[in-house]
């Protein structure tokens, strides 16, 4: 193949195609508490292409994006035919940007991480919340909570001051700003059709001096999406992401250090039905 693999990541595969464009390949692994699960998700990759392809182009609007091409006859015209026909469906063409190293995460609802945070210390990374919330509370209104991004070994939360400090308060304001407009906007696109979108992370960077939304967008991997129908604050919402197989692995005696065990068929089986409910669903 005329492009080259320059970076494995947990769940991409990049390939340098020329001076100003990569190849993104989503694969079907599935990564959870920093580590690769030894089992892979049937077809996930081509959910998570497919999904975000339809995110770049709907929040076109709000911010650049590095987003060019999914189409696949696109993608080899530009290869000159030199691309393997298992990409077909999981890959897209992006342009080349400099990579701001921060994951950008806003939150709605209270869960997760951020629910173990505020339950021993009334805030979340920083941010002082109400007394009292439940977990899966909706909050008063969206926080940014920006964390480090590590290639590898954990991210780490940051302050926004943080972010300030490292690349002036002009471009962090900016991240912060449509990061949550970015939030605002599919929240209410997905609570139309039956999601709730409970938070999210974002990823920048800069194309030509212009900052831009990179790697991917709504997906089940960087979001939290809960059912609708079924919500209630207080418990723990049936999901539409892989926070179903966090929860299978916190319920295993796994030290979450040594390498994780394999899915069994069922939990593979329901994870794959759940990426592919949340796309059918957000798509309508």
């Amino acid at each position: 193949m005329t492009a080259m693999l320059i970076k494995k990541g947990k769940v991409r595969d990049i390939y340098e195609v020329n001076e100003d464009k990569l190849l993104l390949v989503a694969s079907d692994r599935i990564s959870a508490f920093d580590f690769i699960l030894p089992t892979d998700i049937p077809n996930k990759g081509k959910m998570l292409t497919e999904m975000s392809a339809f995110w770049f182009k709907k929040t076109s609007s709000i911010i650049n994006n590095h987003f060019i091409s999914s189409d696949y006859g696109e993608i080899m015209r530009v290869l000159k035919g030199d691309c393997p026909g298992e990409f077909e469906g999981r890959s897209m063409l992006v342009k080349k940007a400099r990579r701001i190293n921060f994951e950008c995460i806003v939150r709605g609802y209270l869960s997760g991480s951020g629910w173990e945070i505020y339950k021993r210390k009334g805030w979340v990374c920083g941010i002082k919340l109400p007394a009292g919330l439940l977990e899966a509370e909706k909050l008063p209104e969206p926080i940014f909570t920006p964390t480090t991004k590590a290639d590898e070994g954990h991210d780490e939360n940051v302050p926004f001051k943080k972010m300030c400090d490292v690349l002036g308060c002009q471009t962090a304001q900016i991240i912060k700003e449509k990061s949550i407009e970015l939030y605002l906007f599919a929240s209410k696109y997905m609570e139309e059709r039956g999601i709730i979108l409970a938070d999210t992370k974002f990823e920048f960077g800069l194309i030509g001096g212009e900052l831009s939304l990179i790697d991917e967008i709504f997906t089940p991997d960087s979001s939290r999406f809960w059912e609708k129908a079924t919500y209630q604050k207080g418990k723990n919402p049936r999901s539409y992401d892989k926070q179903f197989v966090r929860d299978w692995l916190k319920s295993l005696d796994w030290d979450k250090k040594s390498p994780p065990p394999p899915l069994p068929a069922d939990i593979v089986e329901k994870t794959a039905e759940l990426y592919m409910k949340a796309m059918e669903v957000m798509k309508r």
